[in-house]
């Protein structure tokens, strides 16, 4: 099982590296930020409250998302090839929370892959992203405040992850199908 945790900041790339890695490997997909915006569209009480702090470029509280993220992954059944975590975890205990529900149910995170990205790139594909698709999180004020949430309460879990052993950086900068061919190296030796 070659469950994964797809890492960068806002704009890296992890939704569309995600979507080639689904295709290639039948990988399930757990997209936290696609359950939250699903969440906020349907007006549900999650998607209520987490729409005040995203609105305020701020991570939606562990709480509301451990409990979610393990009933979207029970929902794959026992077996499947592996899931692809994207947009979480997001903090150190966010990361032994994620690693604690895996040991229970006899899995556990095979890579963590780092798409790394230089942040003037990161703003001008998130700008674009958001005149193209309408997301209203993707205006500059509020991806400012993303990418300093980001360095600030993020970032850590790469060290963190180092020292699990599962760590691989990746240069998200370039031609799509070589950062691909980048990430498929590491998949495939799993």
């Amino acid at each position: 099982m070659k469950n994964i945790v797809i890492f960068g900041a806002p704009g890296s790339g992890k939704g569309t590296q995600s979507e080639k890695l689904i295709e290639k490997y039948g990988l399930k997909h757990i997209s936290t930020g696609d359950v939250l915006r699903n969440e906020i569209r349907n007006e549900t009480p999650l998607g209520i409250t987490a729409k005040g702090f995203i609105d305020q470029g701020q991570l939606v509280p562990d709480e509301l998302i451990v409990s979610m993220l393990a009933k979207v992954y029970d929902s794959f059944g026992k077996e499947h090839e592996g899931v692809i975590f994207d947009g979480y975890p997001r903090t150190i205990p966010q990361a032994e929370a994620l690693r604690e529900m895996l040991k229970s149910r006899g899995h556990k995170v095979a890579a963590m892959l780092e798409l790394d990205v230089p942040e003037d790139e990161l703003m001008k594909r998130l700008v674009k992203r958001g005149i193209e698709s309408g997301r209203s999180d993707d205006n500059e004020e509020t991806i400012r405040k993303r990418l300093a949430v980001y360095h600030k309460q993020t970032s850590p879990l790469i060290d963190w992850y180092e020292q699990e052993g599962i760590r691989h950086h990746i240069n998200g900068l370039g031609e799509l199908e070589r950062i691909f061919a980048d990430i498929c190296q590491i998949v495939d030796q799993l």
